[in-house]
Parts: C-alpha cells; sequence; structure tokens
C-alpha cells in the first residue's frame, strides 16, 4: 500500500506518477489479519482470499459447507452473522465455538518467467456465538465474536517487492444482536457491531539493500447489522442480510528503514457495506437448497491517505469495483441427527488490471465445499471442507505500478477446514 522512497521522490515531481504508485498503500487492506476474541483470546491471522478481496465470508462450517449459502437458513448461532433474524428460530440458551483454518497459496509467474509466492502456513482463526430466546417470547437475544473482514499475505522475496512484500489486516468484530418475530413466519433483527481493527504493511523501498517502508496502526468503529426472514410456507424460505459501511481511522507510526526513524502517521480505510439475499427450498423435510446473492459496494472503496509520512501524505489509488458472489448450498438430512452438506459459490474480481497490485492479487475465483455435522438434544457440531481456485490463473496487463511490474500471471489455490461445536441450555 505504500510507496518506495525513490517512489515518493518521483511522484513529488510527477503526479501522475504519484497515482500510479498510490495503489501499493491501499493495497494494505485487502490483505488482513483476524481476530482478537473477547476475554484475550489470541490474535490471528488469516492467508489472502483473492477475490473476496479483505471480506471474510466464511463464519461456520454448517454455512460453509453450503457455499456459504445460509441467508434464508440461518438456523444455528451463526445467523447473528449470516442473518440476524434467523435466531428466532432457536430455543433456550446456545453457545458456539469454532475454529477456522486456512491455507492460501497464490504464485506469481512474469513475463519473463521469474517466479514468487506466497506463505502457505495453514493459520487458525476463532469464531464464538451466544443465543437466549427466552420461553413464550417474541424477542431473541444473541452476540457474536469474529471477523467480517481481515487477511493476510506474505510474499517470499518476490521480484516486485517495492510495490508489494507484506500485508496484515485485522478487524474483529463484537456483534450483539436483538431479534423479534413479528408474526410466526416473519421476523427481523438488528445489533450495533464494535470494531477494532490494525494495519500493517511492508514494502521495499528499492534505494539499499533489504530498505523497507513500514506502516501500522490501529483504530475503532461502529456500524450495524440487520436482516429478515420470511417463511411464507414449511417449503419455501426467504432471507435478507445487511451490513453497514464503516470507517476507521488507523493511528500509529511509519518507518522508512533504515533512511528515516519512525514517527506518528495516520491513515484512514474504508469497509464497505454489503447486502445478500437469499432463497431456500425444502420440497421435503430431508432436503435444503438454497441460492443466495451477495454484492459488496467496493466502489466506495478508492483511495487510502497515509498522512505525516517521512515523505508527506501519501494517497495510494485501488479504486475497486463493486462485484457479486453467487452462491448455491444443499443438504440432505440423515437418520439419528445427522447431515451431510454441498455447496460451490462465485466470486467477482474486484481490482482491474490498472490498478491492480500483488498485495491483494484479486481475481475471480470458483469455491466448492462439503461438509458434515450433528445436531443433539444438548450438543451439536458440524465440519466442513472447502476449496477455491481462479482456474489456470489471472493475467495481469497494463498495470500502473512501476511501470507494469505487477504484470504477469497469478494463480491461487486457497484451502480451509472449519470445525465448530454448540452446546444447547
Amino acid at each position: 500500500m505504500l510507496r518506495a522512497i525513490s517512489t515518493v521522490s518521483i511522484n513529488k515531481l510527477d503526479p501522475l506518477m504519484h497515482r500510479k504508485y498510490s495503489i501499493t498503500s491501499v493495497l494494505l487492506l485487502k490483505y488482513s489479519s483476524l481476530l482478537v476474541l473477547l476475554a484475550g483470546l489470541p490474535r490471528l491471522y488469516v492467508p489472502d482470499a483473492n477475490a473476496v478481496a479483505f471480506r471474510l465470508p466464511n463464519q461456520d462450517p454448517e454455512a460453509i459447507a453450503r457455499g456459504n449459502a445460509f441467508a434464508a437458513t440461518a438456523d444455528n448461532p451463526s445467523a447473528i452473522y449470516y442473518n440476524p433474524a434467523g435466531i428466532t428460530q432457536l430455543e433456550g440458551q446456545t453457545i458456539s465455538a469454532g475454529v477456522y483454518l486456512i491455507s492460501a497459496d497464490t504464485t506469481y509467474t512474469s513475463p519473463t518467467g521469474a517466479k514468487a509466492h506466497t506463505d502457505a502456513k495453514f493459520q487458525p482463526v476463532p469464531q464464538i456465538y451466544y443465543v437466549y430466546s427466552p420461553t413464550n417470547s417474541a424477542l431473541s437475544f444473541g452476540v457474536g465474536v469474529y471477523a467480517p473482514y481481515g487477511l493476510s499475505l506474505d510474499w517470499q522475496n518476490p521480484p516486485f517487492r517495492t510495490i508489494a512484500d507484506s500485508g496484515k489486516l485485522l478487524y474483529a468484530t463484537v456483534n450483539p444482536v436483538v431479534a423479534w418475530k413479528v408474526h410466526r413466519t416473519f421476523s427481523i433483527g438488528i445489533g450495533p457491531t464494535l470494531n477494532y481493527s490494525e494495519a500493517e504493511l511492508k514494502q521495499g523501498i528499492g534505494i539499499l539493500p533489504n530498505d523497507q517502508f513500514r506502516f501500522k496502526g490501529h483504530g475503532v468503529d461502529y456500524g450495524f447489522n440487520a436482516g429478515m426472514m420470511w417463511q411464507p410456507h414449511e417449503q419455501w424460505s426467504f432471507g435478507v442480510n445487511y451490513r453497514y459501511l464503516t470507517t476507521v481511522n488507523y493511528r500509529g507510526e511509519s518507518e522508512a528503514k533504515p533512511l528515516f526513524p519512525p514517527r506518528g502517521s495516520s491513515a484512514k480505510i474504508r469497509f464497505p457495506q454489503f447486502v445478500v439475499g437469499g432463497v431456500s427450498f425444502r420440497p421435503t423435510e430431508k432436503w435444503n437448497l438454497e441460492f443466495d446473492v451477495d454484492w459488496t459496494d467496493w466502489d466506495n472503496v478508492n483511495e487510502i491517505n497515509f498522512k505525516n509520512t517521512s515523505f508527506g501524505t501519501l494517497p495510494f489509488v485501488v479504486n475497486y469495483q463493486s462485484g457479486f458472489m453467487y452462491e448455491f448450498g444443499i443438504t440432505r438430512k440423515l437418520p439419528k441427527g445427522y447431515y451431510a452438506s454441498l455447496g460451490y459459490f462465485f466470486s467477482e474480481n474486484s481490482s482491474p488490471d490498472k490498478y491492480f497490485n500483488p498485495i491483494v492479487p484479486d481475481g475471480d475465483l470458483y469455491l466448492g465445499s462439503c461438509g458434515v455435522g450433528h445436531k443433539g438434544q444438548r450438543w451439536d457440531f458440524a465440519l466442513a471442507y472447502h476449496f477455491a481456485s481462479n482456474g489456470s490463473g489471472r493475467d495481469v496487463k497494463g498495470s500502473l505500478a512501476k511501470g507494469g511490474l505487477a504484470d504477469g500471471n497469478y494463480k491461487t489455490f486457497n484451502q480451509a477446514v472449519n470445525l465448530s461445536a454448540a452446546f444447547k441450555f
């Protein structure tokens, strides 16, 4: 997301070139990290999700196994994220805890044949949800701790070190919600989101061996999410989920090693609003098929200004484009409370070639998933696996960063496992 010193000096002379290189910084954002959980749970980071940009839509194994097509089903505590209106379907008290283990592997091949790859080790991300539905009450209450945004990317000795090296973005949310069962077929839910975020970017400067520009800061902001669910017939259910945009003001420091010492700096990053709509069809009691459309307002993420650096104020242009995810899932109930699911979703690219930066190697992404689970009287569990691929890779041509230094082929293959358990009391 940021600029090398040589880049900055050129930018001072040429405004057009300044805009060319500004993409580096904003891309800090797209690679993120996850979750400072309640009560001091450890800080954990997650690898690149590519076409999902810096959104993290995978928040529960039952939903992941269905390709995240869950807005019109939302019948477990993770409904706090997927559709808060859905918690009215739960009885009594339920607490759920899970861990999402993800490995993201992107390989780069330059037009001249040079190669680089990202660190693909598995990294854990926890999720916690609690729901309480009082007896004989139309209201249900819940709270979730999760990370709706956040990724992390670390290139291993890339040939484009001066435009991308590593970046992390932590965005942890505490989300209390209340839902009202207005009618036996219709529910609504809403709640504030209390968000804490940290951002860090490292990038080569290009003047001395191993020189490096680094920005690190943290901030908070507040938003809300809301949902509605309508079940006009036992075979049909409709759901809508909305999350409001937030803007985090990061305060911290920047440093240009070994050229300049650390100094207080700041930056502002916008996290886009998104809306999900879904329809679930249950031809029999044993089958549930759902299709969702998920739209993210990436058009609101255009530029990030890093202020008071050693080079002054550095604007970083990304000019992301709004895009869709198309999600489909199917679940089959089995004897004795067991079930199995399959899913698929397609995520559109949000970063045009012109403003592409390897710190967020965005591209069209194809994801397949499967999973199993069990619902018991007291205990539930779910296990899901998914993979994500951009096929033969994304060919980037005509990027502005350093005169096309980001051009080349980016091939991605991600894998993840999510396991959760829930206790009902």
